[in-house]
Formats: C-alpha cells, structure tokens, sequence
C-alpha cells in the first residue's frame, strides 16, 4: 500500500508500480479450514466460538474473562499467541458483536475494549463503515454527510427513511446500527455446542508426553465429576480439548448410556482414546466439556445385586461402546410381531423397558437366527409332514428327530403378504439341531410347490 498498491488491482498495473512483487494463488477453501481451526482452537478462551465471514473471529466470552485474568487481559493474551503464531490481529471487545466489530477494524489501541454500556460514545467517532453495511449503502450515506457512527444515530428515523430513495438502504443501515447497539438481538451460533458444566486447565510448560495429557484428564474429570456431583447433574456427553501451541486443536469423546459423574470412570472412557492423540509440539491447556448432562437418578443401591454383578452394568456397557463403537452394544427388546425376524428390534443397552411384552411365544427359539434365511433343498415323506433330510450349503443333513409344527401366519395389516410358514425343530443324525420351515401350502399357488428355509441354529 505504501508503493501505491491497493485491492482489486489488476496484477499488470500492480507490477508495473512494484516490479519485484511476489503473488501467490489464492485458495480461498483453503483459507477457510485454516480459519476454522484457529477458531476452534479459540475454545480454550471460550467455548462459544465462531468464524465472521472470512476474516473474522467471534468469541463471547461472557462468564469467561476472569479464567483468564480479566478483559483486559483475555484480549492481550489473544493477541499475544495471534503474533507468535505470525498473525497479525486487531480485536474489539465490547457488550454486542457488532460493536466489537467495529472497534476490531475501526477502532484505535486505546479504545478497543467498550466499557459495559458505553458502546454508544466509543463507537460514534468511527466512520459508518464500521456497521458492516455494503459500500453502496455506506457511500449513500457520506453523500448525506453522515461519515461517522455518531452523526448517523443523530438523524431522526423519519427524516432518514425519507431521504433514502430505497428502503432497503436505509433499513439496513438501521438494523446494523441497532444491532451494534444492543437494541435488536443478533444470535451467534458456536462451532461447537456449548456445554453446560466446563472444567479448563492451563500449563506453565507445554505437555509433550502421552503420560501428561493422562493426568490432566485425570485432574479435569476429577473436578468436573465433583462439580457435577454437587449439582445432582449427571453426564451423558463429554469432549475433551487438547489446545496444541501451535494454534491446533486434538479432541477425544465420550458417551455413557446413563447419566454419571464419576470421574475414575471418565477416565478410563477417555484412557480408550488417549492413545490417538498427538501432543505436537506440545499442549498448553485443555478443557473438559459436558455437552449433554441429565438429573441424576435416585436408586437404592443393593450390595448383594452389585457384589453378584461385579459392578455397575452401566460402566461395563459404556466401556464396551467406547472401545467397539456406540452401534455394537445393543440389547433386544420384544415387539409385537410373531414373525420371528420382526419380533426383537435392538435398544440401547441400559434404556428402561418397553411397557409391551410382545406376544407369547409357544416354541423355544435358536439362539441365532440366519439373517435372511437360507433356502434348502428338503423333503419329507408326506406333503404336509415334517421333513426327513435337507441339504444346506451343499451338505446333506439326515433328520433323526422332528418337533413341530409351528405355523405362523403372514401379517395381513403389514401389506406385505407373504406365505403361511411351518417350523420345525430338527436333529440330524450327528446331533446338530436346526429350525427350518416350509414357506406355503400344497395346492394353494398353482403348481408352485412349497420352498423349505433354516431360519436357525440351536446350540
């Protein structure tokens, strides 16, 4: 700019006025995940961050100043580790985001902080621009006289809807001007959901080894756990930030099938995922992060169940969901179905029953069932007997002893038709026992003959 360089040029004339410029592709994509991540890595001030368009940052950090020494100090710590990074920054702090996007781009260093509700006196000295409106909307507005923030609060809003021949410009510069003020609502939706209970712990040397990102897990679940405790709150959610000095950020997290506030086992949960985290160049804080929490549950506890049990159920389950994945562990409950693949649908593992039993079953069940069945190759000595040998996956299999049958009809109201089914328990002369069934009736499609299935395996 200082050689009379100026946005929007055309690269042509830029190097005729500076003949040893060096330009660069743009990668505007790029630019953005770069903006992203450092935004993300901005949670370790406040959990409620987000990107401003492409060049901004938006953190609100009410309730989180005095983890940090205060505003004062927040903003020069920011702007501390923006330089080591290499990036140069200017931030506004003030009680609306459009006020502090003023005084980030507009304002001087003296006056980059607002006190709280002094927004009006510090932003009316800056030119309109700082209001985020278009540069028509800002050029219509200097035709006016009205160059600062100040002079345009002055004008009445009669007089300035009149003197703008679109309303849409007029109402925009409103609304900005407004929304700066604090007299309409300007909603900041955060990268990250914001959690309800936040447990934040700084370094004075930057963590390097596996081992010490395990004891500041320790210390944070620890007092998240009482903290949560105290409150009769249980959590069901948690992530854990690791805050890289290289503006990076490593998360872990976690899920339990019931509300807990135990911080050994948060810990073993994220001992699970520990492992996979980097340390980089190294880590100089980490946040806890209790996004889902619900009332804890009041039981009796019972020594004998739990002594029998060898603990509590629901640690087993989430140490297992943790390790296999949430969609491994399930359990079955009944539904009111009597086709046999239709009769279970899996639940979470530790959710209370369903108030239905389902229907009654008049036969044992295998203990897997094919999924779909297989068709086999049988045949039996009359047409609607039990079968005297099958051939499955290119055995043969000679029954010995037949039980059944079963007849389970199609569901008419599911729409689906289907075949009547006639199981049969079977043993083969080796001793193996399977559930097969006949799918149709002799007589009752033509001359289509039935078709036999194994649905299942017992032992």
């Amino acid at each position: 700019m200082a050689e009379g360089l100026e946005p929007g040029m055309r690269l042509a004339d830029a190097r005729a006025l500076l003949p040893g410029l060096v330009t660069r592709p743009a990668d505007p994509e790029a630019d953005r995940r770069a903006l992203g991540q450092l935004a993300l890595w901005c949670i370790r001030f406040t959990p409620w961050s987000a990107t401003d368009g492409d060049s901004g940052i938006l953190l609100d950090i009410t309730g989180c100043a005095h983890l940090h020494g205060g505003e004062e100090a927040t903003v020069d710590g920011i702007a501390s580790r923006f330089a080591a990074f290499g990036i140069e920054a200017r931030l506004g702090l003030a009680d609306t985001p459009g006020a502090a996007w003023a005084l980030a781009r507009f304002g001087d260093g003296e006056s980059r902080i607002a006190a709280p509700g002094g927004a009006r006196a510090v932003l009316a000295p800056l030119p309109v621009e700082g209001l985020r409106i278009t540069p028509g909307t800002s050029a219509a507005l200097r035709r006016l006289g009205l160059a600062t923030i100040g002079a345009l609060a002055a004008v009445p809003r009669a007089a300035l809807s009149r003197r703008f021949t679109s309303a849409e410009i007029g109402e925009s510069a409103l609304l900005r001007l407004d929304q700066a003020f604090g007299d309409r609502d300007e909603p900041i939706s955060p990268l990250t959901p914001p959690p309800a209970f936040l447990q934040v712990l700084k370094f004075s040397e930057p963590l390097l080894e596996p081992g010490g990102l395990e004891m500041a897990a320790d210390k944070l679940a620890g007092g998240l756990a009482d903290r949560l405790k105290a409150a009769g709150r249980g959590a069901r959610a948690l992530s854990l930030w690791f805050f890289r000095v290289d503006g990076t950020t490593a998360r872990c997290d976690i899920a339990t099938s019931q509300a807990a506030c135990d911080g050994g086992h948060f810990l073993r949960l994220f001992a699970e995922r520990l492992g996979a985290v980097d340390p980089g160049f190294g880590v100089e804080a980490a946040a806890l992060h209790a996004t889902w929490v619900e009332p804890l549950e009041n039981r009796q506890p019972d020594l004998l169940e739990r002594s029998r049990a060898g603990g509590d159920l629901g640690l087993l389950v989430d140490r297992l969901a943790t390790r296999l994945g949430a969609d491994a562990v399930f359990r079955l409950e009944p539904v009111d179905s009597h086709i046999p693949e239709r009769a279970q649908r899996a639940a979470a593992p530790v959710s209370p029953p369903s108030r239905r039993d389902g229907p009654p079953v008049l036969a044992p069940r295998p203990f897997r069932l094919l999924a779909p069945p297989e068709e086999v190759r049988a045949g039996a000595e009359t047409p609607d007997g039990p079968p005297l040998f099958f051939t499955w996956r290119r055995t043969y299999h000679r029954i010995a002893r037949a039980a059944g049958p079963e007849r389970i009809s199609p569901e008419w109201w599911a729409g689906d038709g289907g075949d009547i089914r006639d199981y049969y328990r079977v043993e083969d002369v080796e001793g193996r026992r399977y559930w097969i069934y006949r799918a149709g009736l002799y007589g009752s499609d033509g001359n289509r003959p039935p078709r036999w299935f194994l649905h299942g395996l017992y032992g």
